[in-house]
Order: structure tokens, then C-alpha cells, then sequence
């Protein structure tokens, strides 16, 4: 994707801690399965300019998901990696459509790559 020096954190978490990220930080109530806080933005991202953010994951609602959805638990896991990390760098989609699409076309074209490595 072009990061080649890039970092991240990634934070696996409970329900009750991502609800607190959740409430905390984006003022909604409950547990998500992905959080992502982007470094790139805002006006102390040139402090760092290889530090794309941090990922909190909830490995509560990830294990929920991959059940509910007859799928592994690493998989399900990677889908939600990837999205933060696509967050991260950029791409959204909830505020169109058609960002929307591009972003999960991304997605799929990376889970493709984990899954040919797997």
C-alpha cells in the first residue's frame, strides 16, 4: 500500500474497553468491533510522519462476528485489521457510497493476499 516504513499499534481489547474507547473518544454508546485513531491528521502529524495510528480491536465482538457468520476467528480478525488500518490511511465509508465501495474493494483485494499466504 505504499507504507513501506509505516507503523502502527494494534490493541486487542475487551467489550467493556472498546465501549469505553467508543464512548470516550467517538461519544457512542456500547461496544464496536473496530476502532481506528489516525495519526496523519490533525496538527501534530508531521511530529511523526511514519506513524499511521493505532487499531483497537475487540476481540469480544470479533469472536461474536466470525460465530454469527460461520467463519474463522483469524479471519475474521484480518477483515477487521484491514479495515483500520484502511481507515488509517485514508479511506472511509460512511460518508458516500462510492468511498464506501472503493473501500471494500480494497479490503477484499488485500484479504486475498492474507488468504494466498495462509
Amino acid at each position: 500500500m505504499d507504507y513501506p516504513d509505516a507503523q502502527l499499534s494494534i490493541l486487542i481489547v475487551d467489550d467493556p474497553q472498546i465501549a469505553e474507547f467508543n464512548r470516550t473518544y467517538l461519544n457512542h454508546q456500547g461496544p464496536t468491533n473496530v476502532i481506528s485513531f489516525p495519526m496523519q491528521e490533525g496538527p501534530f502529524a508531521d511530529i511523526t510522519p511514519e506513524l499511521l495510528g493505532d487499531v483497537v480491536i475487540s476481540a469480544d465482538t470479533a469472536h461474536r462476528e466470525a460465530l454469527d457468520a460461520g467463519m474463522e476467528m483469524l479471519c475474521r480478525f484480518n477483515e477487521l485489521l484491514i479495515h483500520g488500518i484502511l481507515h488509517l490511511i485514508g479511506y472511509d465509508h460512511v460518508h458516500s457510497a462510492a468511498e464506501a465501495a472503493i473501500m471494500e474493494k480494497k479490503s477484499q483485494t488485500l484479504m486475498e493476499l492474507i488468504e494466498k499466504e495462509e
